[in-house]
């Protein structure tokens, strides 16, 4: 005869197992420091959303922290320094999130926007994986990110209390000169292109002197300067962020609509908006695309980005690669997507052939035997903005 099993043995044999497993959130907090200083900061965003246990071990991830400057306010009017008030400058983490489509006829969403920390004990903690997001006839709600492609665009700086119509973009630097340390420089793209400048050593506004005559479109950083197309002036500057000595850049070959698209500390590219005489048709505006050869003081003109997709936006204009997107999502390399036009209307730019008639382009454009190519509307996908602050919210439809 044989013994009948032990019905009990598995169950006791599992306790005993688990019980050898190590418990990892006793960790040393030094080792689990290390451990999240490692792994990507969004899986740390994920981990911290499971529980308030998984959320008390994991440290939010430093990269995704918020700091902020207090500056002080200035009449609007006179443009002086007022001795009361202050503002917040805030630099922000910002990102691409690709909202997964239900099925491969659906539309794509796409959200560039920040992401905060949020300690509040009534939120779940999921909602640390979460953007607020405000589309127009509905009240704000947090969307959750826990599914989504996530791209990271570097910072961007805000200037929190401001009325979006208050100002068109800042730009920050600080001074890493020896004996400045702490110090910083900040651009701002005031009411109707005014050039303002504050340095933390004086802690005062003023009119930037040297281009007060001109009205600015773009101010960015990048490799520790600043940069500044103007909507007046066929030239891009440079601005060294410690003397203030402003560079002039080889002259526009055409006037237009100036973007200035940081590509992280990779390269800096100008898209030019070329509008046709009398003709405000959106579909018909073209495009030259060059990218800053900083030692010769030049633009280069560019007709393929690689994997690249440049976004032209309200409050900042930013670039990702689109080589981890899927096939039909929308959005593809090599490519210009505008979702600052009138009418939230998007456009999406690729370079080929122009329909038009040749002879309503302007000269400088690439030619191709006889047939003139550009940086055109591509009516592949067309776009609807669902919503332009404080997170830029798109629908692609195929």
């Amino acid at each position: 005869m044989f013994p009948l099993p032990n019905m009990e043995e598995p169950a006791a044999k599992k306790k005993r197992s688990s019980a050898l497993l190590p418990d990892w959130s006793q960790l040393p907090k030094e080792l689990l420091e290390i451990i999240t200083d490692n792994v990507h900061c969004f899986d740390i965003v994920h981990a911290r959303s499971v529980c308030t246990s998984w959320r008390s071990t994991f440290p939010f991830p430093s990269c995704l922290l918020r700091s902020s400057y207090s500056l002080p306010t200035f009449d609007k009017l006179s443009l002086e320094t007022n001795e009361e008030g202050s503002y917040i400058l805030g630099k922000i983490p910002y990102f691409l999130f690709r909202v997964p489509a239900l099925t491969a006829e659906s539309p794509s969403e796409y959200f560039f926007g920040g992401i905060g920390r949020d300690e509040s004990e009534e939120l779940p903690c999921s909602i640390q994986c979460s953007v607020k997001v405000k589309i127009q006839g509905s009240d704000p709600t947090f969307m959750k990110m826990n599914d989504c492609q996530i791209f990271p665009l570097g910072h961007q700086y805000r200037m929190f209390g401001w009325e979006l119509k208050d100002y068109r973009g800042v730009a920050f630097l600080p001074l890493y000169k020896e004996g400045r340390g702490g110090e910083f420089v900040v651009l701002l793209n005031y009411y109707y292109g005014k050039l303002m400048v504050l340095t933390s050593v004086e802690m005062k506004w003023k009119r930037f002197e040297k281009l007060s005559e001109t009205l600015c479109s773009n101010v960015v950083t990048f490799r520790g300067r600043f940069y500044v197309s103007f909507l007046s002036r066929r030239t891009v500057v440079g601005i060294d962020p410690h003397s203030l000595e402003v560079t002039d850049l080889m002259p526009l070959p055409q006037s237009g609509l100036n973007f200035l698209v940081p590509s992280g500390d990779d390269e800096l590219f100008l898209v030019e908006v070329m509008v046709p005489s009398g003709d405000f048709d959106f579909n018909r505006f073209t495009c030259n695309v060059s990218r800053l050869d900083e030692e010769a003081g030049k633009w280069v003109k560019v007709s393929d980005l690689g994997d690249r997709v440049l976004v032209i936006a309200r409050l900042g204009n930013v670039s990702f690669s689109a080589k981890e997107l899927p096939d039909g999502c929308g959005v593809s390399g090599n490519s210009i997507v505008f979702t600052n036009w009138p009418q939230d209307v998007t456009l999406f730019y690729k370079y080929g052939p122009y329909k038009g008639s040749a002879e309503e382009l302007p000269d400088g454009y690439g030619v191709n035997g006889n047939i003139k190519t550009v940086w055109r509307t591509s009516r592949e996908n067309s776009g609807v903005i669902l919503n332009t602050f404080p997170v830029v919210a798109l629908r692609v439809e195929r």
